[in-house]
């Protein structure tokens, strides 16, 4: 058996290190590409495989299980995301952005069900024929946007997770809306609790730069109310910069470099926002030319899986990625597109 393992080990390790090696190197050198989620999607596949390796003649069994296990754990995607899409309603309010979760629970359960169908060959009757072939179309459309979201999820969870320096010139918070149009929402102070966290642990104090102007339903800008908060937190008011024009994330972005760009010396950025909401922050930074790490704060559990979808939607519907994403999907499902309509 120690052969066995020998030889197994022998003939995954070298892709399983290529791999990681590569998906680690793209990571740290462009996070915002998401090509970066596709093979850190190909490398956990290369180490389920590598680590089964271990188990030298049983090898093929382990991978059977894991198989079976993340099939279960498929099925049961759609029942979480239906139960998290309840808790949004109950937690938060009745609006379209809080019903994301339980729309997408839905749609993956329907594809879910007809792929079940279709691989019990419930439509291979005669005169069932064409049924059966749209029945496969959705069971295939469902999995390949399910697995564009799994990939995108997970790469998201994985840079949050990746070092970075601790020593910068900038600190970027993103705004968010106001709670009574003047106070912090946990959800912001969570942010700002952030950017103090990384400034206390900085050699050199930087300059923070919260972000936000000043909506409709609010009294103040949300940088002002930023500002305030970091102060009564012992944030010096001459290390903080305010940006308090704008009104989305890419004006975020394009108004705090205009900052810094008319500052001199160094200019290493921090860019903090909430976990889900870095990965399209770090795609907006890159398009604006500001070189910067992006860092994350914590949110509550319940409310990640709405809002990651929301990332998700907002990043898919940008012309590069839309483009790309549907050339796949239509090379990914032509060939039951070919057997519907020859």
């Amino acid at each position: 058996m120690i052969n066995t393992i020998t030889e197994n080990l022998t003939a995954i390790g070298p892709v399983f290190a290529v791999v990681w090696i590569i998906t680690i190197a793209l990571t740290f050198w462009k996070p915002q590409r998401y090509f970066n989620s596709i093979l850190l999607m190909a490398a956990l596949m290369v180490t389920m495989i590598f680590l089964a390796g271990f188990f030298g003649d049983y090898a093929g069994d382990v991978l059977l299980v894991c198989f079976i296990i993340v099939m279960i754990a498929l099925f049961m995607v759609p029942l979480m995301l239906i139960i998290n899409g309840i808790q949004m309603i109950r937690k938060e309010s009745l609006c379209l952005a809080h019903l994301l979760s339980l729309g997408l629970g839905i749609v993956v359960g329907i594809g879910e069900i007809a792929t079940v169908l279709y691989a019990l060959g419930i439509y291979n009757t005669e005169g069932f024929g064409k049924l059966g072939l749209w029945d496969l179309f959705l069971a295939c459309t469902v999995f390949y946007f399910s697995c564009l979201v799994l990939s995108f999820v997970i790469y998201s969870i994985f840079i949050q997770h990746m070092p970075h320096r601790m020593n910068f010139n900038y600190i970027i918070i993103h705004g968010a809306g106001l709670a009574e149009g003047e106070r912090l929402t946990k959800l912001l102070s969570n942010r700002v609790d952030k950017a103090i966290e990384i400034y206390r642990k900085c050699r050199t104090k930087p300059v923070i730069i919260p972000s936000g102007g000043k909506g409709s339903d609010e009294k103040l800008s949300e940088a002002e109310a930023m500002k305030n908060y970091l102060m009564e937190h012992g944030i010096p008011e001459e290390d903080i910069m305010p940006e308090d024009s704008s009104a989305t994330t890419e004006e975020n972005i394009l108004n705090s470099k205009a900052l810094i760009d008319s500052r001199e010396g160094s200019k290493k950025t921090a860019l903090i926002s909430s976990n889900y909401h870095i990965y399209r922050c770090m795609r907006l930074a890159r398009k604006a030319g500001l070189k910067c790490t992006g860092i994350g704060a914590k949110v509550a559990l319940y409310y990640w899986p709405s809002a990651l979808i929301r990332e998700f939607i907002a990043v898919f519907v940008t012309k590069d990625f839309f483009v790309w994403a549907m050339l796949g999907y239509l090379l990914f499902i032509s060939p039951v597109l070919y057997a519907i309509f020859r």
